[in-house]
C-alpha cells in the first residue's frame, strides 16, 4: 500500500506514469485526507471533490491510451482562494465575495489544468491577502500542522498548511510582501516568490499591483522547479509579464554550488531570534562545505523597507478594493474586515491631496534605493542568503491585537517585493521541544535571493543544500 502523503511530486509522477497508482486513487487519497484534517486545520474554504475526481478519470483514460503526459499530470494540488476558478467559488477569504463564482480561470490555473494537474480545492487565506498569519480570514484562522496553537504564516496560510499536512502535493500562493515565503518558513516547505513579471497575475484578485507576485509551495526544491516550468512565461492578459522563461528549471538543478559567491547581508542578522540566526548561519556553513564562497554584503536601506512597504501597499490596496461596491458583484463595503478597512484608510490618506508628496512620492524614491542596494550587492555575489522570519511561528492571537507588531513579521521579506527580485524559502532546520502537538519541533526557513530572473540559480543553490540536509522528510504527526 502506497502512503501517498509521504510522496513528492517527482515520486508521485513516476508512480502514475508507471501505472503503479491511478490518478483516481491518488486523488481519492488526498481528498479523504483534506476532508479529514480540515476540521482541525481549516486549510480549505472549498473542497472540489466532484471536479477533482472527474478530472482524475479523464487522466486515467489518457494514460490507458498510452498518451504522453506532462510530469504534473494527475498531481493533486490546491489553489489559493485569490485565484479565479471557472465555475468554482472564489472568495479571496472575504465575506464580500462569499458567493462569487467566476466565469473564467486565472491564467496560472488554466496553465496547470492544461497540464492535467488536479485541483482538489481552494485554500484559506488572510482576507484579500492582507496578513502575515492567516488570522485575518473571514472564514476563521488556519492552524499550523507543526503546532495547532500556532499560525502557519500568511497570507497563503491554507496553502502552506495543506501541503505541510499532506492534503495535497503543491499549492499556489501569492506573495506581495511575505505571503508565500512566510508560510513556507513556518510550515517546513519550499516557497518561491518569483521575479516580478515572470508569472502572470491575470485572474488573480489584485492586492497591490506593483508588488504582487504569483508563487507556489511544495515539499522539495525539485518539485517547485517543476511547477514553475508550467506557470512561468509571457501572458497576453498581463502586460507586466516578460519573455524571460527558462526552458526547464530542473535541467541544471544538480550543478552544485562550487565556487558560487554567497553574500550575507549584515543588516539581516541583528534583530532576530537567536535560534533562527544559529540555524541560518549553520546552513551557510553547509553550503561553504559544499564549495561556496561566503562574504559579507550590505543592503543599507533595509531598515526603511517596512515603512516604505506600508505606504505603497495600502495605497494600491485602497485603489484595488474600490471596485467592490456591491453593484456588479459582491456584498458591498460594509462587509470588509478590520484589516481591509485599516489598509483602505491608510492608503486613502497617503494618496490624498497634501500628503501624496510627503508620503507616497517619498516612499517611491526610497523603493528605488532599496532596489539599487540589491543591484550593487549582486555585482559582488551570485546570491544572498538571509532569514525569512525574525521569529519562529508565533501563537494564534499573540500579535492580532497589535498591527504594528504583526507588520514587523515581514521585516526580512518586503524588500524583495519592493525590488522585484526573486526569493526562494528553503527549510533549514527545526527548534525542538517547543511544539506541543506535532512532536517534531518548529520549522525554520531561510531565503535565497538572486538578481532578476535568476530562479534557475536559486533552485540550484536550494537543491544542493536540501540534498545535504533533507529537512523536507520531517513531516508533522497528525
Amino acid at each position: 500500500m502506497i502512503n501517498t502523503q509521504k510522496l513528492t511530486i517527482q515520486e508521485a509522477s513516476k508512480l502514475i506514469a508507471e501505472k503503479k497508482i491511478s490518478a483516481v486513487e491518488i486523488t481519492q487519497s488526498f481528498l479523504e485526507r483534506a476532508k479529514k484534517l480540515n476540521a482541525k486545520l481549516n486549510s480549505f474554504i472549498t473542497i472540489c471533490s466532484d471536479e477533482a475526481l472527474k478530472q482524475a478519470k479523464k487522466i486515467d483514460e489518457l494514460i490507458s491510451d498510452n498518451q504522453r503526459l506532462s510530469p504534473l499530470a494527475g498531481i493533486p494540488i490546491a489553489v489559493k482562494d485569490l485565484f479565479s476558478t471557472k465555475g468554482i467559488k472564489t472568495t479571496a477569504g472575504s465575506k464580500v465575495l462569499e458567493n462569487y463564482v467566476p466565469a473564467y480561470s486565472a491564467t496560472v490555473v488554466k496553465k496547470l489544468l492544461d497540464e492535467n494537474v488536479i485541483c482538489i480545492g481552494k485554500t484559506n487565506l488572510d482576507a484579500w491577502g492582507h496578513g502575515s498569519s492567516g488570522e485575518n480570514s473571514d472564514f476563521g484562522p488556519t492552524k499550523n500542522p507543526y503546532d495547532l496553537e500556532r499560525v502557519p504564516g500568511g497570507s497563503s496560510s491554507g496553502s502552506g498548511a495543506a501541503v505541510a499536512a499532506g492534503q495535497c502535493l503543491a499549492a499556489t500562493g501569492t506573495d506581495t510582501g511575505s505571503s508565500v515565503r512566510l508560510p513556507a518558513a513556518f510550515c517546513n516547505l519550499v516557497g518561491l516568490k518569483p521575479t516580478y513579471g515572470l508569472v502572470s497575475r491575470s485572474g488573480v484578485i489584485a492586492m497591490a499591483s506593483s508588488l504582487d507576485s504569483i508563487g507556489h509551495l511544495t515539499k522539495t526544491v525539485y518539485d517547485n522547479a517543476l511547477v514553475l516550468n508550467t506557470t512561468a512565461g509571457k501572458d497576453f492578459f498581463d502586460s507586466t509579464t516578460q519573455e524571460k522563461k527558462v526552458g526547464d528549471y530542473t535541467k541544471n538543478i544538480n550543478r552544485g554550488v562550487k565556487n558560487l559567491k554567497i553574500g550575507l547581508p549584515k543588516e539581516y542578522f541583528g534583530n532576530l531570534d537567536k535560534d533562527i540566526k544559529e540555524k541560518t548561519l549553520a546552513a551557510v556553513k553547509v553550503l561553504e562545505k559544499l564549495g561556496a564562497k561566503i562574504e559579507e554584503v550590505s543592503l543599507p536601506h533595509t531598515k526603511y523597507g517596512v515603512a516604505t512597504y506600508y505606504i505603497i501597499q495600502p495605497s494600491e490596496v485602497s485603489s484595488n478594493l474600490a471596485r467592490y461596491d456591491g453593484i456588479r458583484f459582491g456584498f458591498g463595503r460594509e462587509n470588509f474586515g478590520e484589516e481591509a478597512k485599516r489598509r483602505i484608510i491608510l492608503g486613502t490618506y497617503t494618496l490624498s491631496a497634501g500628503y501624496y508628496d510627503a508620503y507616497y512620492l517619498k516612499a517611491m524614491k526610497v523603493r528605488r534605493l532599496i532596489k539599487e542596494d540589491f543591484e550593487k550587492a549582486h555585482k559582488k555575489v551570485d546570491v544572498i542568503i538571509c532569514p525569512t522570519s525574525p521569529t519562529l511561528p508565533f501563537k494564534i492571537g499573540e500579535k492580532s491585537d497589535d498591527p504594528l507588531k504583526m507588520y514587523l513579521s515581514d521585516i526580512f521579506v518586503v524588500n524583495q517585493n519592493l525590488a522585484g527580485v526573486p526569493s526562494l524559502n528553503v527549510p533549514c532546520g527545526f527548534i525542538d521541544n517547543l511544539s506541543k502537538s506535532s512532536g517534531v519541533g518548529l520549522p525554520v526557513g531561510m531565503q535565497i535571493v538572486g538578481p532578476h530572473f535568476s530562479e534557475e540559480l536559486l533552485y540550484q543553490v536550494g537543491y544542493a543544500y536540501e540534498q545535504e540536509t533533507k529537512f523536507y522528510e520531517r513531516r508533522p504527526e497528525l
